[in-house]
């Protein structure tokens, strides 16, 4: 067991990143995001998990070694190492988002500390919309809370395919194994509702540090993977060759030197995928065809690359390529439109109202929007999907009138619904059901540039749970409405 360093043995058990010699080229990257209630000890859990890992660099132990002298003093709060707000050190709870990075001799890591504030919601959707494995954390003398249940339906939501079921706090509860197992049953049973798959529990200390590095000799009865090393396993590498290719297009290279007069290169980074020279390839949404005839980049031409890789593709024809457009295979079955309909965490302040000009960023392509329906809102508690019927889906409410008595459609700060959007051009969606890194969008405010919702292209879990739409009503609305 490895117990709570004390202000004295820390910094010399403090390695610095830069004297490691592992070539972290090499080895595989972990995107990982932490959620769970109020003080369920998530921030002490990665503070632990930097620590054991020697992740903390000299500087940051002696902030911290500050920071808890003017809380009272004692061990070292290694919480302190996410919560790097000065408000949330005051507070001891996590508001921001907090990143860090580490890495081991098989893998590095991204981690994001998300908050467990209901009105911090939108952090969490933020950190864990890139993250390939959740960790969520319950308190083991309160087991599974409504918060629990609504990171979990967050984390099914956006498609986060691997779930650690962290019960910490094990040692206030003698480490009891009735308890532990009652947890995972009762979360397992949750996950399963959601359609989550893969979830693994792990019993834990994080203020000693029990299963977290190290395994625990308190835990006899446990014979899983520390978190550590179910971290280190779990697979996230899929084989590029059996995902579709997908290239959106950053910038359009025209050097117009002598060196190189006539180069036309089209730059990004690959988003699934591998694309190989003599490829044919066609540009959406032009619906232009091509073949690829060199594959550049810095250190030099390749012949094949694929996802995440950065490149500039070179094709045999002149096509017209401009930043927004995709790259997909020829044949590729990929819908052209300019009605874009999904499900958004909604992340501004600000709620939503139907006829709202805003902008839509998917892949690089930023278009002008009207939001034109909202039909159904998510009580992620419940688990209760709330319909709407008879909405004028066009500027039915004035886009200036925040009042209270706005239309009942709408969507607030952390709501959860879905949304058809007109969009001014056509664009190629992809579902992200099928395609995460590119059948995610953002609406934009166009007045100031703030962030409105975060959405998902196409089905989501909130039409799972929604109730099959009658077309009877659907047709009796229709006729109603003129259409």
């Amino acid at each position: 067991m490895t117990t709570a360093p004390g202000t004295t043995d820390l910094a010399d058990e403090t390695v610095v990143a830069s004297e490691r010699t592992a070539d972290h080229t090499q080895r595989d990257l972990l995107r990982l995001a932490t959620a769970g209630s109020v003080d369920d000890g998530k921030s002490t859990l990665i503070g632990r998990l930097l620590y054991d890992t020697k992740s903390v660099l000299a500087d940051q132990l002696a902030a911290v070694e500050r920071a808890t002298a003017a809380r009272g003093g004692g061990a070292v709060d290694l919480a302190l190492l996410t919560d790097g707000l000065r408000s949330e050190r005051e507070q001891g709870i996590t508001i921001d988002v907090a990143y860090r990075y580490f890495s081991t001799a098989t893998r590095a890591f991204v981690l994001a500390d998300t908050p467990g504030h209901v009105q911090y919601t939108r952090n969490m959707v933020t950190g864990a919309s890139t993250a390939e494995l959740a960790i969520v954390l319950v308190d083991a003398r309160k087991g599974v809370l409504e918060q629990t249940r609504r990171h979990a339906t967050i984390t099914a939501l956006l498609g986060v395919p691997h779930v650690v079921l962290a019960v910490n706090k094990m040692d206030l509860v003698g480490f009891d194994e009735a308890t532990f197992r009652s947890i995972a049953d009762e979360f397992a049973a949750y996950a399963a509702q959601v359609g989550l798959d893969d979830v693994v529990a792990v019993p834990l200390s994080a203020l000693d540090g029990d299963n977290v590095v190290e395994r625990s000799a308190r835990t006899p009865w446990y014979d899983g993977p520390t978190l550590l090393e179910h971290l280190e396993v779990v697979p996230v590498l899929r084989d590029p060759g059996t995902e579709a290719f997908r290239f959106p297009v950053q910038v359009v290279i025209r050097p117009r030197t002598s060196e190189h007069p006539d180069y036309r290169g089209y730059a990004g980074k690959i988003a699934s995928g591998v694309v190989r020279v003599g490829d044919e390839v066609t540009v959406l949404p032009s619906g232009k065809s091509s073949v690829v005839t060199g594959i550049d980049t810095f250190d030099g031409p390749l012949d094949e690359a694929h996802a995440p890789r950065s490149v500039t593709l070179r094709l045999a024809d002149d096509v017209d390529v401009a930043r927004g457009d995709l790259v997909v295979p020829t044949g590729a079955q990929v819908t052209v439109a300019q009605e874009l309909r999904g499900t958004v965490c909604w992340l501004a302040e600000r709620r939503s109202v139907l006829g709202q000009r805003v902008l839509v960023r998917i892949g690089t392509r930023t278009v002008r929007a009207l939001l034109r329906e909202v039909d159904a809102r998510l009580d992620v508690d419940g688990l209760v999907v709330e319909r709407f019927t008879g909405v004028d889906t066009l500027h039915a409410v004035d886009a200036t009138d925040t009042s209270s008595d706005a239309a009942p459609s709408a969507l607030g700060l952390n709501a959860i619904g879905r949304v058809t959007l007109r969009l001014a051009d056509a664009v190629p969606l992809d579902d992200y059901a099928e395609h995460r890194r590119t059948g995610g969008f953002l609406l934009v405010d166009p007045a100031d540039g703030s962030t409105l919702a975060a959405g998902m292209v196409g089905a989501t879990l909130l039409d799972r749970l929604a109730p099959q739409d009658d077309p009877a009503d659907e047709a009796d609305w229709l006729a109603g409405a003129g259409i």
